[in-house]
């Protein structure tokens, strides 16, 4: 029955209706608009303010910290296994609407991370946190749906999520060693306790160590294979462009399947709109101190993730041969695509990458979720430990489950998440253009860019200390 209940509510969200499909486009075209196609002006000043982002104080991680943590939330199972999926059920075209989606996300991402940044609060160990709960609350007074929030995200980040990446790196391992799914699933269980119960600055330590060179080596593996393969390139973007619109004899009929699967899978991978990465930007110490810094700074997390790693997935999978099957695929997939390009190396090299991509995002998840303890007073030992516990049981249930239960609790939790999350961002679009408006500002007169309580009109109030 809790299965049938899953699918009821899937089949509204990314079902027939499609309803979040058109909600994501929407939200996306909104904040592009209203904010000026910052994520296309902005894209130079996005890797300039990168550059320096190392520096940070004692009361948060840096921003490049803060971005290292939402990357590997976000580089997981979706840049590998949710690609290969959303080629399975859509064909090359949905590697197309992956790309859309990445684009406008963008600009919602930035507008989630800036609103993160300017509602963060202070825990009982003077650390910063915060996220969609506290910016609905502090911004719109709107407890009851902050709460809601909080509750679909400790379905999702605190249980489903990390069942599902432990999945795929059961089935990875399971593929390539025969390693049995129990056996994988206490490692993962063990290893990720060790370091998430150091809190957010060691998880933010722990990423900013492993992140850059998991993405790098990925990278570095797609260009070889696109260098080898060079000559087959160009028909390969005229068949992903050609085929997002139902333009090719293969996917003819296709192209309701390949906008709903990028989308969809597009969406899972980069998190934009889903009130996941305002918690890691809301840790953050940004140098300068304003809250539309983390906002260029996780904009270019989304672009990172989806523009480029999944790109280099599709592109993988895709010179290998791999087409629409029209049924559920996941990493097996990505691993038989190495596979030919690499013979047996292939396979090993993606089931050592699924399994770093997967733990880090298992990980991160746990950091978003342990944010909102301090939302409900549990920030203390015992709500820890209590939260830690049920965590750890899920990784452990997910590495055992079927491939089609853990995507199918993950689709609804994420769905969830994201009606909430996008529902007050909009209405909270006054503040984000508010603040845009006094960085940009600042920046083009050459002033001191840092924030200070009342340089902006914003809408509810923040923490006491924060902005004085």
């Amino acid at each position: 029955m809790f299965e049938q209940v899953i699918a009821f509510i899937n089949q509204l969200l990314w079902g027939k209706g499609q309803l979040l499909v058109y909600i994501l486009l929407f939200s996306g075209a909104w904040f592009t608009v209203k904010l000026g196609a910052i994520q296309l002006v902005g894209f130079k000043h996005m890797f300039a303010l990168a550059r320096h982002s190392t520096s940070t104080d004692s009361n948060g991680i840096s921003s490049f910290q803060a971005l290292c943590t939402g990357l590997s939330a976000r580089v997981g199972t979706g840049n590998l296994a949710g690609v290969a999926m959303a080629i399975s059920l859509g064909g090359s075209g949905a590697v197309f609407w992956m790309w859309v989606i990445a684009l406008l996300g963008m600009a919602t991402g930035f507008a989630e991370s800036v609103l993160g940044q300017l509602y963060k609060v202070r825990d009982n160990r003077k650390e910063f946190r915060g996220g969609p709960a506290y910016y609905i609350r502090a911004g719109l007074g709107k407890t009851w749906l902050a709460v809601l929030f909080s509750l679909c995200l400790f379905l999702g980040y605190g249980a489903s999520f990390s069942a599902m990446q432990a999945n795929t790196i059961a089935e990875a391992l399971n593929n390539t060693y025969a390693i049995p799914p129990y056996l994988s699933g206490c490692a993962i269980a063990i290893v990720a306790g060790v370091i998430v119960l150091g809190g957010l600055k060691r998880i933010a330590r722990f990423a900013e160590l492993i992140v850059p060179w998991m993405g790098a080596a990925f990278i570095l593996t797609a260009i070889v294979i696109s260098a080898i393969n060079f000559t087959q390139l160009p028909e390969l973007i005229t068949d992903i462009v050609l085929s997002a619109f139902g333009l090719t004899e293969a996917s003819a009929g296709a192209l309701g399947a390949a906008i709903k699967s990028g989308i969809q899978r597009g969406m899972y991978s980069n998190e934009a709109g889903a009130g996941s990465v305002p918690h890691a930007a809301a840790g953050a110490s940004p140098t300068p101190n304003h809250p539309v810094v983390q906002g260029y700074i996780q904009m270019l997390g989304v672009f990172v993730d989806t523009i480029v790693l999944c790109s280099c997935t599709a592109v993988i999978v895709l010179l290998a041969g791999v087409g629409a099957s029209g049924e559920l695929a996941g990493i097996s997939v990505t691993q038989q695509a190495m596979a030919m390009h690499f013979g047996e190396f292939g396979d090993d090299f993606i089931a050592l990458a699924i399994t770093l991509f997967a733990f880090t995002s298992v990980v991160a998840n746990y950091a978003y979720a342990e944010s909102n303890l301090h939302f409900f007073k549990l920030d203390n030992t015992m709500g820890r430990l209590s939260y830690t516990g049920i965590y750890l049981v899920m990784v452990m249930w997910g590495a055992n489950a079927s491939l089609q239960q853990a995507w199918n609790l993950a689709d609804m939790s994420l769905g969830l998440m994201t009606l909430v999350n996008l529902y007050a961002i909009v209405l909270l679009t006054p503040t984000i253009i508010s603040l845009t408006r006094d960085y940009l500002d600042k920046k083009q007169q050459g002033k001191n860019r840092a924030f200070r309580k009342g340089d902006a009109a914003i809408q509810g109030d923040t923490s006491p200390g924060v902005w004085d």
